[in-house]
């Protein structure tokens, strides 16, 4: 007898930076089993960034595609361009997804929100690989948010290959560096990097919840989609 592949519980979809290597890695890694994580790609950061209004319908048209393959929810996982914005612009994407679509729709910056209100954290030291101006998007985002910044960083790497190659250890010296009493919370930004790897060992460091871009979508992807499984390797945010 021929054994049949049973169908998933349930499928999400993201869609990606182009240059992203790290998301459907983390994704497949950390998602339980029975469920079918799916990603599309646009060119949307570097010396492909384009303005909101640009960039709408093309986020609209990656999304049609991950609903062909019946995902839901679909997430624009991008989290500079999720907060570039401001809320508003985050709104946008949201709804351009939502509505081409007709599913559940989120971005990285919503699922962030999500994480930290989930985890009752209203200040935050926020850690990121980016250039200046791209980090002060996403203090921007925070303070409009109504979220303290008590610390922060951005190492200013030079593009995804730097991203990618920075290891987990780096990303727990930063953090260490940064302990602050007063933190909430502790977020490394970016859906390019290893800070994943490392959430179990520095919340032991800090004491404190850590999120991560791509743990924060992958835990709200899967709660959005009824899944309520504990989330293993994903600190505390993952048992929520």
């Amino acid at each position: 007898m021929t054994a049949e592949t049973p169908l998933p519980r349930a499928r999400y979809g993201m869609i990606l930076p182009s240059s992203n290597r790290m998301a459907e890695i983390h994704a497949n890694r950390f998602t339980p089993p029975g469920i079918a994580p799916y990603a599309t790609r646009l060119r949307m950061t570097g010396s492909h960034f384009m303005p909101l209004d640009e960039l709408l319908p093309k986020v609209a048209e990656a999304s049609e595609l991950l609903a062909d393959a019946k995902c839901d929810p679909v997430v624009f996982h991008c989290t500079a361009n999720s907060m570039a914005s401001g809320m508003d612009g985050e709104k946008r994407i949201t709804d351009a997804i939502a509505e081409a679509t007709g599913v559940q729709a989120t971005t990285t910056a919503a699922a962030t929100m999500a994480a930290l209100e989930a985890l009752d954290a209203r200040r935050i030291v926020l850690v990121s690989p980016y250039v200046r101006k791209t980090h002060e998007h996403e203090l921007n985002f925070m303070a409009e948010a109504w979220i303290e910044v008590v610390g922060e960083r951005n190492l200013g790497l030079n593009g995804s290959d730097a991203y990618c190659s920075t290891p987990p250890a780096k990303w727990i010296e930063v953090l260490r560096d940064l302990k602050n009493d007063r933190a909430d919370a502790y977020f490394a930004s970016c859906a390019n990097i290893t800070a994943i790897d490392a959430i179990d060992e520095m919340e032991e460091m800090l004491g404190k919840p850590v999120l991560t871009s791509n743990q924060v979508v992958i835990w709200q992807a899967l709660r959005m989609a009824g899944i309520g499984d504990a989330l293993l390797g994903l600190g505390r945010l993952g048992k929520i």
